[in-house]
C-alpha cells in the first residue's frame, strides 16, 4: 500500500524497499509514543488518579523526564549476575520486544497505512505476540534468581489461563466478520447499525457484541500484565518477578516490550471491535491512534485503582471464568449469525 502512496514501479525489489520504509515509519512512530506514553504519560496519568504531583521539574510540563531517564538508563552498568545462562538471559527482552513490534505489521491504521493484509492477518498477530510468553521463560529461568523463577513460571500459568479466552472471544468477531483478514473485518464494521435521532451508529463490533468486547478487554489486561493481573511481575510479593535481574539497555528493553505489548493489545481492541481507523472529520490514523491511546489509558487506570489479585485466584479467574464464558459467548454468536443470515 505504501508503494502506490509513494509511487514506486512493480517489481519485488520496490516492493521491499517499500516494506522497508513503513517498518522503519511504523516503528519509530510506536517508540516515540512509547516513550511519552511510559516515561512522562505514565507517571502523569498515575499522580492524577492518586491526587499526587508527578515529574514537573525537566523542561516544560516536566516532558524532558523522557530525555533525563534515557541518558539515566542507557548510562548505567550492565550488571551480569553470576550464574545466568547467558545465551537466553541476553536474547530474552529482545525476544519480548521484538514479538509485539511483528504484531503491527498486519494492522490497518487508516489511509492505506498497513505494512501487510495476509488472509490470516488475526491468527498472524496473535501467533506472533503470544511469542512474547517464550521471552518471559527465558527471562525468568535464565535468570538464576529465585524471584525470577517464580515471575516466569507465574507468566505461563497466566498466558495459558487468559490467551485461550482471548483467542476464543476473537473468534466471534471473526464468525461476525466472515474472516481473518484485518483488512476485511475493518471493511465489515462500516455499514451502520442503527440511526438514532438522525445520527447513524456505527456498526463497530464494541456495538454488535458488547459482551465480547469486555471479555476480550479483561483477558488483554491479563496478556499485558496489568492490575489487577500483574502477577508476573508483583513487586510487594517477588521483587520485580521475571526481571529482577535486569539493568542498563536489558530493563529498557523489557520496559519497552511492556509497552509495546499494551499499545498491540489497544490495537488488536481498535481494530476488531472499535472500527480501526474508521471516524467522523479526522484523518483515519488519528482516529487510529485516539482509540489506541484510549486502551492504553484504561489499562493505567486499572492500575491504579484496581487491586492485584493472588495467584490461585487469577488463576481461577482465567479458567472456571473468563474461558467458559469465551466459548459461550462464541456459541451464542454462532447461533445468532446461523439465524440471522
Amino acid at each position: 500500500m505504501l508503494k502506490n502512496l509513494l509511487g514506486l514501479p512493480d517489481g519485488p525489489a520496490f516492493e521491499f524497499i517499500a516494506a522497508l520504509i513503513a517498518s522503519s515509519v511504523v516503528a519509530a512512530a510506536l517508540l516515540g509514543l512509547v516513550a511519552v506514553s511510559g516515561i512522562w504519560g505514565k507517571r502523569k496519568i498515575t499522580a492524577a488518579f492518586t491526587d499526587r504531583i508527578a515529574v514537573n521539574r525537566h523542561g516544560p510540563y516536566g516532558l524532558l523526564i523522557i530525555v533525563a531517564d534515557a541518558v539515566r538508563l542507557l548510562s548505567k552498568e550492565l550488571i551480569v549476575p553470576e550464574g545466568v545462562d547467558r545465551p537466553a538471559w541476553d536474547i530474552a527482552p529482545i525476544v519480548m520486544a521484538g514479538s509485539a513490534l511483528l504484531g503491527f505489521a498486519v494492522i490497518p491504521m487508516g489511509n492505506g497505512l498497513q505494512i501487510a493484509d495476509p488472509e490470516v492477518g488475526l491468527a498472524y498477530v496473535f501467533a506472533v505476540a503470544s511469542i512474547a510468553s517464550v521471552g518471559l521463560v527465558m527471562a525468568g529461568y535464565s535468570s538464576n534468581n529465585k524471584y525470577s523463577l517464580l515471575g516466569g513460571l507465574r507468566a505461563v500459568a497466566q498466558n495459558l489461563a487468559y490467551e485461550i479466552p482471548l483467542i476464543i472471544t476473537a473468534a466471534s468477531v471473526v464468525i461476525f466478520a466472515g474472516t481473518l483478514q484485518m483488512s476485511g473485518i475493518v471493511e465489515a464494521q462500516t455499514a451502520t447499525l442503527v440511526s438514532v435521532a438522525g445520527i447513524d451508529i456505527p456498526s463497530w463490533y464494541a456495538f454488535v457484541n458488547p459482551f465480547a468486547f469486555v471479555l476480550f478487554m479483561a483477558a488483554n489486561l491479563a496478556e499485558v500484565g496489568r492490575n489487577p493481573f500483574d502477577i508476573p511481575e508483583a513487586p510487594t510479593e517477588i521483587v520485580a518477578g521475571w526481571q529482577t535481574e535486569y539493568s542498563s539497555v536489558y530493563f529498557v528493553l523489557c520496559y519497552l516490550s511492556e509497552f509495546i505489548h499494551i499499545f498491540l493489545g489497544g490495537a488488536i481492541i481498535a481494530t476488531i471491535f472499535l472500527g480501526g481507523p474508521a471516524g467522523p472529520v479526522l484523518p483515519g490514523i488519528v482516529w487510529f491512534v485516539i482509540k489506541m491511546v484510549a486502551v492504553y489509558l484504561f489499562t493505567q487506570w486499572t492500575r491504579s485503582a484496581v487491586p492485584r489479585v493472588r495467584i490461585d485466584q487469577l488463576i481461577e479467574i482465567g479458567w472456571k471464568g473468563m474461558l467458559v464464558l469465551s466459548f459461550a459467548n462464541l456459541v451464542l454468536t454462532a447461533v445468532i449469525v446461523g439465524i440471522t443470515v
